[in-house]
């Protein structure tokens, strides 16, 4: 049986860990952490790990639960961290990447919560257990309960739309609708835990939650270590931590649990720094943001959450925040909040540049991430992890709107107007060819060809044509009198100042506007030079995609 002791963060009392303890015995106090012996799971993990399955699960010795048989999973962890390519081109960011936990049984990151925690449940004995959520956990709680035979409450506040409810009793949880806040919602949960002496899950005071969530720092160090290789100050640490770990919040789980990884990985030599946390918050709801920027040690609750971003509308963020507050103080970091809009715009890009697709909780920190790029606070060189915590969920009525798809229709054949079938799809066809707008793109880097190519063919709107040089370029512009030409100014043959100096000297194609997107930085007699032959100058590296098609449209109206 390995170490394992449960410790009182706050007066020291430390012991076997036996039992689940909803207090410090000692002082009184809530915030309990488990503590290991990490040199031996060191020398276990170095002999061992590389042949275990890349789940959660495979960090075993660092996870509080006393016996294997009691384990509740269901593959969840190992997802996959990647690079969001086009949006390191487009912010000038060449180590941004994804933790992609979409892929969990039931689409979130909170599938790790579950599976340690209804683990613990079952290895204590429990068969009934409440919780209170604002979807994520209730639907996840409730697939792992279903996995362990045990009967799970779920007590949801009415804002959580109702395809969410729906999955939660589909697992057969009891599912208990309230009228009110989440915070409100926590309370009537856990008088009915009371009231009928059930189990009530804690949420982050409990020992399991917290420790769930520091699998992500240990996958997360254990991946860039393979893709980006050892940190260069590494002496023995074949692991890496990134520079930035971004992640929205709500009650500050996560990034609670983040942190304890990446400390026991610093205490096991497999990293050799620490990340700064962003912890973001949606403006209608930013409890955190607010008091920290007001230098209040203690969280200001917010009453009346103004989210349409419902999962984490908390407004009293609990024992996390002066936790969050101390970590960035002592190491750098930030917590910051964007609106629904910027979420919503967030997402927009992630999907049309990325493929990637989540739920408006996640897009809140990619659109945090924007900002502190804009900001100057991540660094070119910064390496940055973004938490991409869940899974598509049915909200496009708030990005489509109801001009989403195009229909077509087939004319039948009849006797009195015999039309072949070849015909009246073209027909159909055709009525769906708005007037469509020709651009060239002179540019002569295939990797910032085809991110300005994504960019033109995720609006859907335009026919593309390209040149990889300057002379290629002018011929393309002759054959097909683009209606918009981007052009780069580095270019072989002819740099794009030849370009648009022979694009000036013909009547023919002098009047079509330009859009020079350089990565050069311009001295004060180059930019005269393109002021009377220009219509904008984008900077690579500095601008996303929606900002581009505002300039395009602008130039084309």
């Amino acid at each position: 049986m390995r170490e394992l002791f449960i410790e009182c963060a706050d007066c020291g009392w430390r012991e076997p860990y036996q039992k689940p303890w909803s207090a410090c015995p000692e002082c009184g106090r809530g915030w309990l952490d488990a503590r290991y012996d990490y040199e031996e799971v060191r020398l276990k993990w170095d002999a061992e790990l590389a042949r275990r399955p890349f789940t959660m699960w495979r960090y075993r010795e660092l996870l509080p639960l006393r016996d294997d048989a009691h384990l509740i999973t269901m593959g969840e962890g190992g997802t996959p961290l990647y690079p969001a390519t086009n949006l390191c081109m487009m912010l000038g960011r060449p180590h941004i990447y994804v933790k992609d936990e979409r892929q969990g049984p039931t689409g979130s990151f909170k599938d790790r919560q579950a599976s340690l925690a209804i683990s613990a449940m079952k290895e204590n004995g429990i068969t009934e257990a409440v919780l209170a959520s604002t979807g994520n956990v209730a639907i996840s709680y409730s697939a792992y309960s279903a996995h362990a035979g045990i009967k799970l409450w779920a007590f949801l506040t009415s804002a959580v739309p109702a395809e969410k409810m729906r999955e939660v009793a589909l697992y057969g949880s009891e599912v208990v609708k309230v009228t009110g806040t989440y915070d409100q919602t926590k309370q009537v949960a856990a008088e009915f835990a009371r009231r009928k002496d059930l189990h009530y899950d804690r949420g982050i005071r409990s020992i399991a939650v917290k420790e769930s969530m520091k699998t992500l720092a240990f996958e997360l160090a254990e991946q860039l270590g393979q893709i980006l290789g050892p940190a260069p100050d590494a002496q023995d640490a074949p692991w890496r931590a990134p520079d930035w770990y971004i992640q929205s919040v709500s009650g500050g789980m996560g990034p609670v649990g983040v942190w304890k990884g990446f400390e026991e990985l610093l205490a096991m030599g497999l990293v050799t720094h620490m990340p700064k946390l962003a912890c973001v918050q949606v403006e209608g709801c930013a409890p955190m943001v607010h008091s920290f920027r007001a230098e209040l040690e203690e969280a200001e609750p917010v009453l009346n959450p103004q989210t349409l971003i419902t999962t984490i509308a908390t407004g009293r963020p609990g024992p996390a925040y002066p936790f969050l507050r101390r970590v960035i103080l002592e190491n750098g970091g930030t917590f910051e909040m964007v609106s629904d809009e910027e979420a919503f715009r967030a997402m927009h890009v992630m999907a049309k540049m990325d493929g990637i697709s989540m739920e408006p909780a996640a897009a809140v920190a990619f659109a945090a991430l924007f900002k502190m790029v804009s900001q100057g606070i991540v660094k070119p060189d910064d390496v940055v992890v973004v938490d991409c915590s869940g899974h598509t969920f049915p909200v496009e009525k708030f990005l489509l709107g109801d001009d989403w798809a195009r229909s077509v229709e087939v004319a039948a054949k009849t006797e009195a107007a015999p039309l072949p079938q070849e015909e009246g799809l073209l027909a159909s066809l055709e009525r769906l060819d708005r007037r469509v707008q020709r651009i060239a793109i002179l540019e002569d880097d295939p990797d910032a060809t085809r991110l300005l190519r994504r960019v033109l063919q995720a609006h859907g709107e335009y026919q593309i044509d390209e040149a990889y040089d300057g002379e290629a370029g002018l011929e393309v512009v002759r054959r097909a009198s683009p209606d918009l030409i981007l052009l780069d100014l580095m270019m072989p043959k002819l740099d794009g100042f030849e370009v648009l100096e022979a694009l000036k000297a013909d009547e023919q194609l002098q009047d079509i506007p330009v859009i020079v997107v350089t990565a050069r930085t311009l001295t004060p007699h180059e930019r005269k030079r393109l002021s009377d032959r220009t219509h904008i100058l984008l900077q690579k590296g500095s601008f996303l995609s929606d900002e581009l098609l505002e300039d395009i449209d602008a130039v084309l109206g």
